[in-house]
């Protein structure tokens, strides 16, 4: 796609990025053919190649509108289209650049405004969320549907290993997760610990930086990043031989911390450290297989009637590119996997996407409960909290993380 940039980003690491990408797209149009808001909307700026288009005229120098604005919201950001694209165009990253100019140059106000500073403001802070988490539990069946199905029945955590292990990994508690869905960490520190590996928590690592980077304030998400850095620095050269993402949302930002702080000198080398030890906690247990399967042989014939349908997050699939991973964890622990129709679309949580953007997240969940539960299953898993949460308010059948199931095979 021929570009001719405006002088605003010429010259610039962002517009270089920028017209690399938008030089690679052929506009062939495969991408709104996998695009879910494009599926919902049938409009084409409201698909991949449409919001290029967009984007490329900004860039450009056309002044950006409120409607411009409003079709780049609109997008997941799932990254769909990048599996589907043939030409290989990282749409995602162009996106972050157009929404970045786009912001700038049409302030946000009013509702809007207010809104997304108190998502910024609240989300990150774990503290201030459990506790807002632990009054909306209190009060839970006076809220309105919208804002009840925001928070989950309380759960115990369950006991964490105090056994040290020679073989160190670091975990991310991350901001939401602990107060929704304490028995992630949990149950992932115990199957790590009949692995011999245990599992290190860095206290003031806090939020990975995913929610402000996606509400646009890319500033204050190099903050974040650098804080988780300084968090677990000291534990990498501790010997820690990897850090262990149990929500597939912070495990695809974390992965890009080494373009995110790359103009930063002092942080550039030890975000490309961090990124290169990161690891889905999927990675780790199917490396581990071998002893994983005796240790599942006891208790696999117990689940063997349990059927599972696995709903993989587009952080996991599309942004991480790992596919079949956990469907053969599962199926090692003995489950019957039920295979899932249109697995690659998205189910409309995309962190705060389902507050932003409530009709479209409702719409896409529902599509989604009801390709996952077409073959009636005992359970549905995934491997992000968001997706959980949001799945779990539009069906009465139990949504879990993988590693819980693995764990209750274990302790069986």
């Amino acid at each position: 796609m021929e570009t001719h940039l405006a002088n605003l980003i010429k010259g610039t690491r962002a517009g270089q990025e920028a017209e690399a990408i938008l030089r690679s797209c052929v506009h062939c149009g495969f991408c709104n053919a996998t695009c879910p808001t494009y599926q919902l909307l049938g409009d084409e700026l409201d698909g991949p190649r449409g919001r290029i288009y967009l984007i490329k005229q900004v860039l450009e120098g056309e002044a950006p509108t409120a409607k411009t604005r409003l079709h780049l919201d609109r997008c997941l950001n799932c990254r769909s289209c990048e599996t589907t694209c043939p030409s290989g165009v990282q749409y995602s990253r162009l996106l972050d650049i157009g929404r970045e100019v786009v912001e700038a140059k049409v302030p946000r106000h009013g509702r809007d405004r207010l809104l997304r500073n108190m998502l910024k403001a609240a989300l990150p802070r774990a503290a201030f969320f459990g506790a807002a988490m632990a009054l909306g539990r209190l009060v839970r069946p006076m809220l309105p549907r919208v804002l009840r199905a925001k928070v989950p029945p309380r759960t115990a955590a369950g006991r964490r290993p105090t056994t040290v292990h020679g073989r160190t990994m670091i975990e991310l508690a991350g901001c939401v997760q602990p107060s929704m869905y304490p028995n992630i960490n949990a149950a992932a520190a115990r199957v790590l610990d009949r692995l011999g590996i245990t599992l290190l928590d860095a206290p003031s690592t806090g939020c990975c930086g995913a929610l402000r980077f996606h509400l646009n304030d890319v500033e204050a998400a190099k903050q974040d990043a650098r804080r988780v850095i300084d968090a677990w620095w000291p534990l990498l050269e501790g010997g820690a031989e990897a850090i262990v993402m149990t929500a597939s949302g912070c495990g695809v930002h974390v992965r890009d911390y080494a373009h995110l702080l790359q103009e930063d000198p002092l942080y550039a080398p030890k975000a490309l450290r961090v990124c290169a030890a990161v690891l889905d906690l999927s990675e780790i247990i199917a490396r581990e297989q071998g002893p994983l399967t005796t240790l599942l042989e006891g208790g696999r014939r117990n689940r063997a009637r349990i059927a599972t349908v696995f709903h993989s997050p587009c952080t996991l699939q599309h942004g991480q590119q790992l596919r079949g991973v956990v469907e053969g964890l599962l199926q090692a622990a003995g489950f019957t996997a039920k295979p899932a129709t249109s697995g690659h679309l998205c189910c409309g949580a995309a962190g705060t996407y389902s507050i932003l953007e409530p009709e479209l997240s409702v719409q896409l969940r529902d599509l989604k409960v009801q390709a996952l539960t077409g073959g009636a299953p005992s359970v549905i898993v995934s491997a992000n909290a968001g997706c959980i949460a949001h799945l779990q308010a539009g069906t009465p059948v139990p949504v879990q993380h993988w590693i819980e199931l693995i764990d209750g095979v274990l302790s069986a």
